[in-house]
């Protein structure tokens, strides 16, 4: 049936081409010769119906291979959670943000941390100076890690940690606190970055070479799937990617490729993919063009399923199931006219949710400038719940699929993406690849691309290259007290001082030594931050057997 009325679309089209668009074009010519997406797939003047198999290609919310979405009722059940990223300065001050947006209405919880902490810096290395608190909360110890969490229903709330090389300390912190609080390993819900991968991609947090650092993401998702049941123990992130400049086909590819890379690591540990595939969770960017991301997400959980089971054999429809969070673009935000940046979100934001994202952030109008304000958070908050309540977008599963555009894109962007990863994995796989500065490259050239045309004024950003206001006032700045810095120093100094220095120390002299082995290192990292060694004692511990990566080219 589809078939034919492909084959009739075509025969019709030609017709109206030659009737009725070319004695129009000879009078009003379009707006450009041709048109493409941001990734460069061309778009037909009008798009209709492809040749295709529907029962295999989108089949049902809830089925085998999601293409429409990971549960049977999506929305109608229960709507996406609502986690806006927070975290600046101390503890205490991020602890009493994460209350505010409770009050306001949010479902889960995400933690922003400051550079030092993603990089296991402590507070009073010179290296930190000038960056703590900055761009997230300030995290050196279990006494932090205490005060961050202080109050908050830990069984109850579900908590996602943006953190990558350091992810195993700070899920050692928060298993700890857990604990303290009553609250058993096996009730504690959320999840960690933990995608070390992308890091030398896209975005240079990584600490130790890739090799390591793979055996730290493996370590902690093994120990997830035997002690966390309810945690999710990596959040493969394109995002990041994203950000980097990347197309939408490249985000896909590159992740998923990341993606299976983890995937193999675990198997080789002789782990069942069933057991882990189920915890595993994406991260991936919202950009601004509308229907190449409702198409992006559709592709993207097509594909992991078809690859999940080409190449690893699994037929279980939890593991095959890509859910993922998802975050409007930050690097769509614009410092000039910054309150024009309110209407970006909420277009990025929009399709999130149509590509039937599982969680949502949706930055504030004033991210290009600094951290949000207590005002600009609730106004983002306040743009998921509107499009949850009063859009009607959340009211039937996959609600653009069907639309021959959208489904034109969501295979091109499979198969190209497909393409990508078969690239890489000629090369060896993405660690491999990484290593000859293959996927930094790629994205470089892409990034390169789309600034040339916005100089070019071929793509315009309104109030950037077109509709400029010089006059256009700038928002309130939350600025974050120069104080905070040295109050971190005198914290972590004072964590050192009054707590049992012999303890501590053989907490990190076991770790090496677990580090010079093969054992998992979870358990000894947990033991070392209960003792209240500092994230910046237990990075030295490891680089001593790990030693550092310094990148050949790129990131």
């Amino acid at each position: 049936m589809e078939d034919a009325r492909a084959s009739q679309f075509a025969t019709e089209h030609d017709r109206w081409e030659c009737e009725v668009v070319h004695p129009l074009l000879s009078r009003t010519p379009e707006r450009q010769a041709s048109f493409e997406t941001p990734s460069g797939i061309p778009i037909e003047r009008v798009h209709g119906p492809r040749p295709g198999d529907y029962a295999r290609d989108l089949g049902f919310p809830g089925a085998a291979p999601f293409t429409r979405g990971v549960q049977p009722t999506m929305y109608r059940g229960r709507f996406w959670t609502m986690r806006q990223y927070a975290g600046f300065g101390s503890a205490a001050e991020t602890n009493a943000r994460f209350r505010f947006l409770l009050d306001q209405g949010q479902t889960g919880l995400s933690v922003a941390f400051d550079l030092p902490t993603q990089i296991g810096l402590d507070p009073d290395s010179p290296e930190a100076l000038g960056e703590i608190g900055k761009v997230g909360v300030s995290i050196a110890s279990l006494a932090d890690m205490e005060e961050l969490l202080a109050g908050l229903p830990l069984d109850r709330v579900t908590t996602s940690m943006t953190i990558n090389s350091t992810a195993i300390v700070l899920l050692a912190l928060y298993v700890v606190v857990a604990r303290k609080n009553g609250v058993s390993t096996d009730k504690i819900g959320g999840t960690v970055q933990n995608d070390i991968l992308k890091e030398y991609i896209a975005r240079g947090t990584y600490i130790f070479p890739p090799a390591p650092s793979m055996r730290l993401a493996g370590d902690v998702m093994e120990w997830c799937a035997r002690q966390a049941p309810r945690w999710n123990p990596i959040s493969v992130s394109g995002y990041h990617i994203r950000e980097a400049g990347s197309t939408a086909v490249q985000e896909v590819a590159f992740t998923l490729g990341n993606g299976l890379a983890y995937v193999e690591e675990l198997t080789r540990r002789g782990i069942p993919v069933e057991t882990f595939a189920p915890r595993i969770s994406f991260f991936f960017n919202a950009h601004s063009d509308l229907f190449e991301e409702v198409a992006k997400y559709r592709a993207a959980r097509r594909l992991w399923a078809r690859l999940l089971t080409e190449r690893f054999g699994t037929r279980d429809p939890r593991a095959l199931a890509l859910r993922f969070h998802a975050q409007t673009a930050g690097s769509t935000l614009t410092a000039q006219q910054a309150d024009v940046n309110v209407v970006r979100t909420t277009i990025e934001a929009l399709a999130a949710v149509m590509g039937g994202c599982q969680s949502l952030h949706t930055n504030g109008m004033d991210e290009a400038l600094g951290l949000p304000t207590e005002q600009s958070a609730r106004l983002a908050l306040r743009t998921q719940q509107v499009i949850a309540h009063e859009s009607g977008v959340a009211n039937t599963a996959d609600p653009l699929g069907g639309s021959y555009y959208v489904e034109y894109l969501t295979d091109e962007i499979e198969s190209r993406a497909r393409t990508l990863i078969e690239e890489v994995d000629r090369i060896g796989g993405p660690v491999a690849a990484i290593e000859r500065g293959y996927q930094a490259a790629r994205i470089h050239a892409s990034a390169y691309e789309h600034e040339q045309r916005v100089n070019r004024g071929e793509r315009v950003v309104v109030g950037v290259n077109s509709f400029v206001d010089e006059d256009a006032s700038s928002p309130e700045i939350l600025r974050v007290q120069e104080e905070i810095g040295r109050r971190q120093i005198e914290r972590v100094i004072r964590v050192r001082r009054e707590r049992d220095a012999a303890r501590a120390r053989r907490a990190l002299d076991r770790l090496t030594g677990a580090a010079r082995g093969s054992e998992n290192l979870v358990d000894p990292v947990i033991e070392a931050v209960d003792a209240y060694a500092t994230i910046g004692e237990i990075r030295a511990s490891l680089e001593t057997v790990f030693g550092q990566h310094h990148a050949r080219g790129g990131l």
